[in-house]
């Protein structure tokens, strides 16, 4: 029986909590086979993007005094979705690959969805949770990020992301101009680059070598080796290659919307190797309701980077006085980015626009990116 005080905390949190329905469905589905197991990415997509349509945009802020207890029912869905995705996936790993009614195809689009799940609502709670200072919630972070094969997103996003955003030294910054199919293969291999660099600097500076057993890599791969043979004993060699496609698909998940939120948006340089700090103009934001459910007020990006550590339900909304904005949420927007000339359409005069309102001084972009912002074009 939840006490009546905790009653309205409970109701207010549980749009937060529509993403626990993808875990039944992701069952149902797979017991349905054939076409059904497309329901996960349709419903994941498209269902939010509806949703967004229906209701609109949500410009209200939380108050920040709020405190942590008063936090409870919000912070509980991102800690028991570890143990849930985790009885999902590899339950239904298990399912696949005993069952007969399944096709090969059946089960690869089963895996897809699954994928979908694991990178938008998965790889999302990671994020929130290994931003807390709790060890527990890191690791819980991490164990997420473990079931999806890219554990070092951590340090990437931690060390690296959140200090040099919008500017080259940031992997993950979507230049303009460059299409998504460009930018993947471009920062799977930057951001595992420049994790472990930020991670072997770190121990440099203390005198020690990267091969120290603080090194958090050598957790990561522990972890990943685990889930990866946990896979191949539950499944055999065809439950380890679904579970390697899931994996994949959450990563593409997760590099979409890395793509969305910061296209085209740089720091000014300000001679020296340093460059302007981080502002609420350096992100693309988006108040859309529903999507905001589903990702935990991820698309609140702008306060994010200005609060890193702030719990999702208390991030506030921009305008666009102070935040360029999004004219979709992050389900219709990444699916855009996989048609660059759909993206360009949209999100090159946004960004023009943006150079105008914020940098009128600079009146030659291509010559001052290759002067003093050297991204690739």
């Amino acid at each position: 029986m939840i006490p009546s005080s905790q009653v309205a905390k409970l109701q207010s949190a549980l749009p937060f909590w529509l993403s626990l329905f993808l875990v039944p469905l992701i069952w149902i589905v797979a017991g349905l086979g054939g076409w059904w197991v497309l329901l996960v990415p349709i419903a994941t997509w498209y269902l939010f993007s509806a949703l967004d349509a229906a209701l609109g945009l949500n410009l209200a802020n939380a108050d920040l005094d709020t405190t942590e207890d008063d936090l409870f029912w919000y912070r509980l869905v991102t800690l028991i979705w570890p143990f849930l995705q985790f009885a999902t996936l590899f339950g239904v790993l298990w399912y696949a690959t005993h069952t007969e009614h399944l096709t090969m195809a059946g089960k690869i689009g089963l895996f897809f969805g699954v994928g979908v799940v694991t990178g938008t609502v998965g790889i999302n709670y990671s994020h929130e949770l290994m931003h807390q200072k709790d060890k527990r919630e890191r690791w819980l972070g991490d164990i997420l990020l473990a079931m999806v094969l890219y554990s070092h997103f951590r340090s990437e996003h931690l060390l690296v992301h959140h200090r040099y955003v919008g500017t080259p030294r940031d992997p993950v910054t979507a230049r303009y101009n460059e299409g998504f199919h460009r930018f993947f293969p471009r920062v799977l291999i930057g951001s595992l680059r420049s994790a472990f660099k930020a991670e072997k600097d770190m121990l440099a500076r203390k005198d020690l070598p990267w091969t120290d057993s603080s090194n958090p890599f050598f957790r990561y791969w522990a972890l990943q080796a685990g889930m990866l043979v946990l896979a191949l004993l539950i499944g055999g060699w065809e439950g380890l290659l679904l579970f390697i496609w899931q994996a994949y698909i959450a990563i593409w998940q997760l590099e979409l919307v890395n793509y969305v939120e910061h296209y085209g948006l740089t720091r000014k340089h300000q001679g020296e190797g340093k460059y302007e700090h981080v502002k609420p103009h350096h992100s693309w934001n988006a108040a859309h309701k529903a999507s905001n459910w589903l990702l935990i007020n991820l698309q609140r990006h702008s306060d994010h980077h200005y609060k890193p550590d702030r719990r999702f339900p208390l991030l506030q909304n921009y305008t666009e006085a102070d935040a360029p904005q999004l004219p979709y949420g992050y389900p219709i927007m990444t699916m855009a980015a996989m048609m660059p000339p759909v993206w360009k359409h949209y999100m090159n005069p946004r960004v023009r626009k943006w150079r105008q309102m914020y940098y009128p001084e600079i009146t030659n972009w291509h010559s001052y990116n290759k002067a003093k912002n050297p991204m690739p074009r």
